[in-house]
């Protein structure tokens, strides 16, 4: 189970990082975060990699709650406190994330690109449940890195503790979290959502 959980875990990491930073792109509009994700569907948008990601996902799920509920008990400090919790939310968020791509795709018949997202974060109330969605969703993914990290990092690297490390992992995820936030919610409060997408906001 722990080397499953590894593994699969590492390669959820590259998709999650390309996904990341395709959002962070938003910061220089719509078009640009459109642009970068086409050219990131020719590697993840196949059957092949579709269904690699489908059951890395489920594994890493499964076995996340498997460990949170014989571990829960057993954290005393504050990375692995994280390390527990975080993976907790990261496996409820994979839940409800992938569902909802499932049913925009193949129910609602939806492309689940830029506006998919930007559509509940820019409207009231429905931004009221997907921002702090969202926000947690990136903190807990850094934060679940830094606790594993402070696992497994024994030595100092450019004079920094392995604590002091980790802490920067959580403190940039923090960062990315504001800043992809902000590309894709304050700045583009005035952005044309085509109608198509009202569907998701009850419009």
């Amino acid at each position: 189970m722990r080397k499953i959980h590894h593994v699969s875990g590492l390669i959820l990491t590259v998709f999650v990082g390309l996904h990341l930073f395709n959002h962070s792109c938003g910061i220089l509009g719509a078009e640009k975060h459109i642009q970068v994700m086409s050219m990131f569907r020719l590697f993840y948008r196949n059957i092949f990699a579709e269904t690699l990601l489908f059951f890395v996902i489920a594994a890493q799920i499964y076995s996340g709650l498997t460990f949170f509920k014989n571990r829960r008990t057993e954290a005393k400090t504050f990375f692995e406190k994280m390390h527990i919790w975080s993976g907790l939310y990261l496996a409820f968020f994979f839940i409800f994330h992938v569902s909802a791509v499932i049913i925009g795709r193949l129910v609602l018949n939806l492309d689940t690109n830029y506006y998919f997202g930007v559509a509940g974060l820019n409207n009231f109330p429905t931004n009221i449940f997907f921002i702090p969605y969202y926000t947690l969703a990136i903190v807990s993914f850094f934060g679940h890195i830094s606790a594993i990290h402070h696992l497994k990092m024994h030595q100092n690297l450019i004079g920094f503790t392995p604590t002091t490390q980790s802490r920067f992992i959580l403190i940039f995820g923090i960062v990315l979290s504001i800043i992809i936030l902000f590309s894709l919610t304050n700045r583009f409060q005035g952005v044309q959502i085509p109608i198509e997408y009202n569907v998701l906001i009850g419009k």
